[in-house]
C-alpha cells in the first residue's frame, strides 16, 4: 500500500428538500384546506477516525464526497425524507485544514472512534400547510430548503507514535526498528533507504508503544535538500525522540550538531522534546574506539550516550529501558500528548 499524508479533497453537505403545496381533496370534506408536508433535512458531513488507517491513499483517487440532499414534502402533511449522513473514514491522528493561505486548523481527530459533524444538512423547506393563517386559509406559498454548504478542504495525516526516530541517511533507523518491532522496513547501502514514515509495536518489559520510523535528514533539509523535512510532522506528537548516530561516520560530533540544527530549523518543539541518544553500529569497532567515540558525543551533546548495535542486537534493552523510562507510565498511543491540541505552531504547506 502507497503512503500518502495529505490530500485535498472538497466536500458539500445535502440542501434541504422543498416543501409541499397541497390541499386536502375528500369526498364530502368541503373547505379542506393545505396539508403539504415540510421537506425534509439534508446529509450532514462527518469525519470519523478509525483504526487499521494509516495513510490517505484512498483520497487520491476519490477527491469529491457530496451528502444526499433531503427528499420533498408532499400531501397529507407527510415530511419528506431526510438526506443519509455523509461518514468519511480516516486514520487516527488527520487533521482537516482550511483551503487558505493560513491553512487554518479546522478539526483535529485524536481518538479511535472520534466523529466530528464537519458540515450540517440544510433544513427542509415549509410546506404550505405551515403558512396557512387566520386570515390566510389557502396559502399556496412554500419553502424551497436551505442551501447545502461546501468547500475544499486539505487533509493531513501526523501518525501518532509514543517514540520518532531521527537521524542522518543510513544511521540504522531501519534496522533497528526491524529489531525491535513487527515492522519490516527496508534495509539497503545507499541513502535515503526509508521514504515513507514506517510505525512498528514494541514489546517490552511487559509494555507496549510505538515507534515511528521516518526519512532521514541531512544537512538543509529545512530547505528542500535530500527529501526535505516535511515527514518531521510525523513524530511532533511524539512523547521522546531516539537519535541514532553511524559510529562510522567520520565525525559523530557533526553528525549530531546537523540533525540537531535541523529539527530546531523545522520547529514545531522538536528542539525541546526527550532525546535519547544512541551511537549504532558498534559491532564494526573495537572498545577502545567506542569508548572514545562515545565521549566525544557526550562532549558534542551533553548527555549520556548508549552504544548499541541494531544489526547484533547489542544494547537494545538499554535503549528501550531508556525510552520506557522518558515515555512515562500508561501511556496511550492513540491519543495527543497533554499540552499538544493538535494546533501547528509554524506555517504549513502541501507542497
Amino acid at each position: 500500500m502507497h503512503f500518502l499524508d495529505q490530500a485535498k479533497i472538497f466536500v458539500r453537505s445535502g440542501s434541504g428538500g422543498p416543501g409541499a403545496v397541497s390541499f386536502r381533496r375528500e369526498k364530502f370534506v368541503e373547505y379542506g384546506g393545505p396539508d403539504g408536508g415540510n421537506g425534509g433535512k439534508g446529509g450532514d458531513i462527518i469525519f470519523e477516525a478509525v483504526a487499521g488507517l494509516n495513510t490517505l491513499i484512498d483520497f487520491r483517487y476519490t477527491q469529491h464526497f457530496r451528502a444526499p440532499r433531503g427528499h420533498g414534502g408532499s400531501g397529507s402533511n407527510r415530511t419528506g425524507a431526510g438526506g443519509d449522513d455523509l461518514v468519511i473514514k480516516v486514520p487516527v491522528g488527520t487533521q482537516v485544514l482550511a483551503d487558505d493561505e493560513e491553512r487554518s486548523l479546522l478539526v483535529d481527530l485524536t481518538k479511535v472512534g472520534q466523529r466530528v459533524i464537519f458540515m450540517r444538512g440544510g433544513d427542509g423547506g415549509r410546506g404550505n400547510a405551515s403558512y396557512k393563517t387566520s386570515t390566510n386559509r389557502a396559502p399556496r406559498q412554500h419553502g424551497t430548503g436551505w442551501p447545502s454548504e461546501e468547500a475544499w478542504v486539505w487533509l493531513r495525516l501526523k501518525l501518532l507514535a509514543d517514540a520518532g526516530l531521527v537521524g542522518l541517511p543510513n544511521a540504522g533507523k531501519s534496522t533497528f526498528i526491524n529489531a525491535v518491532t513487527n515492522a519490516q522496513a527496508k534495509v539497503g547501502a545507499y541513502a535515503f533507504t526509508t521514504t515513507r514514515p514506517q510505525l512498528g509495536v514494541v514489546r517490552h518489559k511487559q509494555r507496549e508503544f510505538v515507534v515511528a520510523d521516518i526519512p532521514g535528514l541531512i544537512a538543509g533539509a529545512a530547505e528542500g535538500a535530500g527529501v526535505g523535512d516535511r515527514f518531521l510532522g510525523h513524530i511532533e506528537r511524539c512523547r521522546v525522540l531516539l537519535h541514532l548516530i553511524d559510529a562510522n561516520d567520520v565525525d559523530v560530533a557533526e553528525s549530531y550538531r546537523i540533525v540537531r540544527d535541523e529539527l530546531e530549523a523545522y520547529g514545531g518543539g522538536l528542539e525541546d522534546k526527550e532525546v535519547v541518544i544512541a551511537l549504532n553500529k558498534i559491532d564494526t569497532l573495537d572498545d577502545e574506539l567506542i569508548a572514545a567515540l562515545s565521549a566525544e558525543l557526550e562532549d558534542a551533546s551533553g548527555a549520556k550516550v548508549i552504544p548499541i548495535s541494531g544489526a547484533a542486537g547489542t544494547g537494545i534493552d538499554w535503549v528501550l529501558d531508556e525510552l520506557l523510562e522518558k515515555i512515562g507510565p500508561a501511556v496511550s498511543t492513540l491519543e495527543v500528548p497533554e499540552g499538544d491540541q493538535g494546533e501547528d505552531t509554524l506555517e504549513w504547506s502541501p507542497i
